[in-house]
């Protein structure tokens, strides 16, 4: 449970921390910044007191709500599960308030504190051993939220909880960057990583040396590398860039940051995120020998995380 709890609070601070510059404000205000900073030195305690304090000099600003879901989810990771799940309640009831005025996607913080308080009541459900509960939960979340930012989020929740021991979702590759990638039958009796991308995606950059590195050394025993990644519309000099001009700016940011990753191919398109719940960036995939999913990790990986995934697929 607390790994589950770690799981989905990192891949939610990494959803935090890479809003597309579309954006066009900072992702994590001053106030959620100081949450996270108490919860990292462990102090569970001052991180509710900040943003109880907050709320009560601001109200229940999305800002306020989001700092409320990260003591939440400090509550959850202490165990004190009812807390957590009461914070939770608070966070869902008041984004509700706000909401009779304003679209859910109209800023970035309410999404990102309903996602949380979301997350926070699943979590706690799953503490208790009520795991349908949960997923139920995620799964009405999801309907009520079609077509919002929040349904990508939702629904890599729900691939947390029920991704991994199911075979890989089909992997579409009718576009794609540079070579045509190899194809899904050529990878059949081999250990798959999957290795969902994106273009601004910082924490993607920092992960590739690793991934060059083990792909080099454990191709030979049957790893295979895909790097899956998509359009969001925009490159570094355009907002609002057409395909014609962003496929090769990815194609180029490929080339910068990632020539080293001996990858099977670099499949382009949104349907792969969505089939896989991708809306972290990275996240990472793993599937054993037999087309099972062993791993579905949203977030940075260290090299000794990794290795420890991959190695016992290759064992078997």
């Amino acid at each position: 449970m607390v790994k589950l709890v770690v799981a989905i609070g990192l891949a939610c601070g990494v959803l935090a921390a890479q809003i597309p510059p579309t954006y066009g404000q900072p992702a994590n205000p001053a106030i959620v910044t100081r949450v996270q900073l108490a919860l990292k030195a462990g102090d569970v305690t001052l991180a509710e007191e900040l943003a109880e304090q907050y709320r009560r000099l601001n109200g229940y600003t999305p800002e306020a709500l989001l700092a409320l879901g990260w003591a939440a989810r400090g509550e959850l990771a202490a165990r004190q599960v009812d807390k957590a799940n009461a914070m939770a309640a608070e966070i869902l009831q008041n984004a509700q308030l706000s909401l009779a005025t304003r679209s859910v996607d109209a800023e970035p913080y309410l999404p990102l504190a309903l996602g949380t308080a979301y997350e926070v009541q699943a979590e706690a459900l799953f503490a208790k051993g009520q795991r349908a509960t949960a997923l139920q939960l995620m799964q009405k979340a999801v309907v009520k939220w079609h077509d919002t930012s929040l349904e990508d989020r939702l629904q890599k929740n729900i691939n947390l909880m029920t991704l991994q021991g199911r075979p890989m979702p089909a992997l579409r590759q009718t576009e794609w960057i540079g070579r045509k990638p190899t194809t899904p039958e050529a990878w059949r009796g081999k250990v798959v990583l999957l290795f969902f991308w994106a273009h601004w995606c910082a924490d993607c950059k920092a992960e590739a040396p690793i991934l060059a590195k083990l792909g080099d050394e454990l191709k030979s025993r049957g790893l295979v590398i895909v790097t899956p990644t998509r359009r969001y519309g925009y490159t570094r000099d355009d907002d609002h860039a057409p395909a014609a001009e962003e496929t090769p700016f990815i194609k180029a940011v490929f080339e910068h940051y990632y020539a080293q990753v001996p990858t099977e191919g670099i499949p382009l398109d949104k349907v792969n995120f969505d089939r896989f719940g991708a809306s972290t960036t990275p996240t990472i995939v793993l599937v054993d020998r037999h087309g099972i999913v062993r791993l579905y990790h949203p977030g940075l990986m260290t090299e000794e995380e990794l290795r420890g995934a991959i190695e016992p697929l290759l064992g078997s």
